[in-house]
């Protein structure tokens, strides 16, 4: 496994300067945050590492050749909208650009793009499924065309009141995932498989690997600590009960994870996203944190 790290956490670091940054510290790779230059709808969205708004072949031969320079590799692009928002216009947005995103991929020579399913939080499950066929058999049929697999990440995006009851991904759980790979049998759809957010839903981690490892594309390493005074307090369904840490602190099994990951045959990228409130305060701090993060996964990846 190769281990590297989601550029989302340095938005203020050039892209020569995080693929120096990444070399200097001995990662393998970066995942490449590939929003549209802008205004940030939440926090770690809105970063441009590579702006693909009008990119070309030249723009891929630059990029290509910051990365060999450095000796670090683009484990995927990244890009993490609602697709299936229900505002029509919003929706045909973000799809629009994820193509975007897929198209520059493929002249990147990237494999994987990683991003979320998205979900109308007011509709039910089935509701949202059905409406992604009709918003998800292009992007898929696009990606499957340039021959780049799409790591569908699987946080549930249900932490402020506005995501509630519903989330803003549909595809957080097992019974959604078998869904989706009924749907899209060829391959192309795949998972970019983050253990932290199966904590916080109380899923085994472990045999979720287990049962869906020939489908994960794209590994995420991040904990999640539980809060259960907050938990008692207001229950699963309430906000604020869970909070992101730094791999270690938290309460994902890692021993778990990665024995499953390797039962499995995973052999891909392990990238640490880092977004932990206690290594935020400067850029120092959070360039540490990859630091304290790298020191900790290398027992399992090294």
């Amino acid at each position: 496994m190769k281990l590297g790290f989601v550029s989302a956490i340095l938005p203020d670091v050039s892209l020569d300067d995080l693929f120096a940054f990444a070399a200097a510290e001995r990662f393998g790779c970066i995942e490449l945050m590939c929003w549209p230059p802008g205004k940030a709808d939440r926090k770690y969205a809105g970063v441009t590492h590579i702006d693909v708004t009008h990119f070309t072949e030249a723009d891929a031969a630059r990029v290509t050749a910051l990365a060999l320079k450095h000796g670090v590799d683009i484990s995927g692009l990244g890009y993490y909208p609602n697709p299936l928002d229900p505002d029509p216009e919003h929706r045909e947005r973000v799809v629009d650009h994820l193509k975007k995103v897929i198209r520059a991929a493929a002249l990147l020579g990237v494999p994987v793009v990683n991003t979320f399913v998205g979900r109308d939080p007011s509709q039910t499950v089935k509701a949202n499924l059905t409406v992604m066929r009709h918003v998800w058999d292009p992007i898929v049929e696009l990606a499957a065309a340039v021959g780049v697999k799409l790591g569908i990440e699987h946080c549930p995006m249900l932490f402020s009141d506005d995501e509630w009851p519903g989330g803003k991904n549909v595809a957080s759980t097992p019974e959604v995932w078998r869904h989706l790979f009924d749907a899209y049998p060829i391959g192309t759809l795949g998972l970019n498989f983050d253990p932290s957010h199966l904590v916080w839903q109380f899923i085994d981690c472990g045999r979720a690997v287990r049962e869906f490892g020939r489908r994960i594309v794209h590994v995420h390493a991040k904990d999640e600590r539980l809060n259960r005074e907050r938990l008692y307090e207001v229950g699963v369904l309430g906000l604020g009960w869970h909070t992101p840490k730094l791999p270690g602190l938290g309460d994902v099994n890692w021993p778990e994870f990665f024995a499953a990951l390797t039962d499995v045959g995973y052999r891909g990228p392990v990238c640490i996203e880092m977004e932990d409130r206690g290594y935020e305060g400067s850029l120092d701090d959070r360039k540490r944190g990859l630091r304290q993060s790298k020191r900790f996964l290398e027992q399992y990846t090294g």
